[in-house]
């Protein structure tokens, strides 16, 4: 598969992922006691999280053809 072919499906993946994640983390947000410590973990936490599924996929768009 082209690497440009690979970073056009892996956008198409991403885009919505990230889309749909942003989503879930505002409406879960308003259930987050309002403690600044508790606000504090759960927004660390929701920014690097997002990154755990993203970083394969953008691994693979990334990764070059092997040469055969």
């Amino acid at each position: 598969m082209s690497p440009r072919l690979k970073k056009l499906i892996g956008l198409l993946v991403l885009l919505p992922g990230l889309l749909l994640y942003i989503g879930a983390v505002a409406t879960l947000a308003e259930r987050v006691p309002k403690f600044w410590l508790v606000e504090l973990f759960y927004y660390v936490a929701a920014g690097v999280v997002w990154a755990l599924p993203a970083m394969p996929l953008i691994k693979w768009m990334n990764s070059e053809r092997p040469d055969h």
